[in-house]
């Protein structure tokens, strides 16, 4: 045996027997996963040695843990050092760049410039709504190879905050592009739309200004999204909102902590989520009464395509009274995963480690074989069932696609399409403010056993859970995504 190989097979065996599986329900002992990581550390060395050609031992390495992490379930995944940086900038919000929002325009084969964020670093220097970008430091868009256009104008204009990045723009109506020398900065990604954007391009949140009933679509559950929504209500508690219809279709989830701080937003007391894992102590998380938004009317759209922390927040308005909720079945994803650093942060694995459980005690996991007469997911109040096909849905997500980009008069894009959730759903909040029903939250059914320890408080006050790990994620990757269309909106 190398000494290489030797190291190798002490540090698993040390790895593993002296803490990873330290808890386990399994008796096991140190002989048996030292035979185990023999087995694989064996094959490892054939491979290595006696492959027809010679592997890169990392992409071993790598593919061995993704073999490991795909015989649990949907969600648990290695993320590479390739991957990681996305990752984070996808939960964060923030990364590094000028601020736009582009799309990729097939036909004429320009990246297009939707809307210049307000504040950042290409609307200050002169960045119009519809400018062509023709050329990013000094290389021609028209040049990047086909079906990667969009992948090169990311990985050109994003970068670290304080380096600059060229980009030669024409502007609409003009035929002499101009220049402009733009320094990176670090930019927030945002997760809360409204119905369409105003000649200033801020968000549209009313949908009736005579009735006062507000529309806001959060798009994920980041690090900022709470913080992003309670700006929001503010402002439209202040303009004399009656009602609220709160759109999570298609979203797939994001962080624990903002799907419980945002239901905060709407009850006053009582629970919220429970989670409970098989190396975790069961954690109870409560509504504290403080900053309670309430005294409106209030929706939540749901579809197939909402899962998780949308069915965390959906199944604790409705278990609690205090939303009607309108669409169709939830997608049924009650699990918790915990990112866990590897290298330093340079790689990571998300690990399942705990499931979720609504108010009133009710199952919201789809297992493998469930049928649908078995409880799972979010349903739609009585009489609030309303189904979409997938072509229905599909023009649907390219209309909302049209409304995310801002026109020169603030004025919403015309459509021909019929939106029948969003129409229950206005129908459903006019009937509650007929009759009278605008108060805030009520008892959940069947509550949990919530006599545990006493709930950690963040410095804001809001609610928290102490993850046994170092972030807690309830996100999904839905099969939709796979549906959507070529022409996609990127932030840079």
């Amino acid at each position: 045996m190398t000494h290489w190989r030797r190291s190798y097979l002490a540090i698993w065996t040390v790895l593993i027997c002296g803490g990873l599986f330290a808890n386990t329900t399994r008796a096991a002992t140190e002989d048996e996963y030292y035979e185990l990581m023999k087995v694989f550390v064996d094959t490892f060395e054939q491979i290595d040695r006696n492959y027809v050609t010679q592997v890169d031992r990392r992409e071993l390495i790598e593919a061995a843990m993704r073999g490991m992490i795909v015989k649990l379930d949907p969600y648990s995944q290695y993320i590479d050092n390739k991957e990681i940086k996305v990752f984070n900038e996808h939960v964060e919000q923030e990364f590094g760049g000028i601020g736009i929002q582009v799309n990729w325009d097939d036909r004429s084969h320009q990246l297009i410039v939707s809307m210049p964020l307000p504040g950042t670093p290409a609307y200050k220097a002169g960045v119009h709504i519809n400018d062509r970008i023709l050329e990013i430091d000094e290389k021609p868009v028209a040049d990047f190879p086909n079906n990667k256009e969009m992948e090169m104008a990311v990985s050109m204009i994003k970068g670290k905050p304080g380096t600059i990045v060229k980009l030669k723009v024409l502007h609409m109506g003009s035929e002499n592009p101009e220049t402009f020398d733009i320094t990176r900065a670090t930019i927030k990604s945002p997760t809360v739309q409204g119905d369409h954007y105003d000649s200033k391009s801020d968000w549209v949140y009313m949908i009736d200004e005579k009735e006062k009933i507000a529309y806001v679509r959060l798009t994920s559950f980041g690090r900022n999204s709470s913080e992003e929504l309670h700006d929001v209500l503010v402002k439209l508690t202040r303009d004399g909102m009656r009602g609220l219809i709160l759109d999570l279709r298609f979203n797939p989830g994001g962080l624990l902590t903002a799907a419980t701080s945002i239901s905060d937003f709407f009850i006053s007391d009582g629970v919220i989520v429970s989670t409970k894992g098989r190396n975790t102590e069961e954690h109870v998380v409560r509504a504290r009464k403080g900053g309670t938004f309430n005294g409106f009317a209030m929706v939540v759209l749901v579809n197939r395509y909402s899962a998780s922390a949308s069915e965390i927040v959906s199944a604790c308005l409705q278990d609690h009274k205090r939303a009607i909720i309108v669409g169709e079945r939830t997608w049924g994803k009650g699990s918790v995963q915990n990112v866990i650093e590897l290298e330093g942060g340079k790689s990571a694995i998300k690990l399942t480690t705990a499931s979720y459980h609504r108010p009133s005690g009710k199952n919201i996991h789809r297992f493998p074989k469930a049928t649908e007469k078995d409880e799972w997911g979010v349903m739609p109040d009585e009489g609030y069932d309303v189904k979409m096909s997938n072509q229905e849905m599909e023009e649907m997500w390219n209309t909302r696609l049209k409304r995310e980009r801002s026109s020169l008069d603030g004025t919403a894009p015309p459509t021909k399409l019929v939106d029948k959730q969003l129409d229950a759903a206005i129908e459903a909040i006019k009937k509650q403010m007929g009759e009278g029903k605008q108060a805030g939250d009520q008892p959940a059914d069947k509550p949990v056993d919530d006599e545990k320890k006493p709930e950690e408080k963040k410095p804001d006050g809001t609610s928290m859970i102490r993850p046994a790990l170092r972030r807690s994620f309830v996100d999904a990757i839905l099969e939709f995504w796979q549906l959507r269309p070529q022409q996609r909106l990127f932030f840079l």
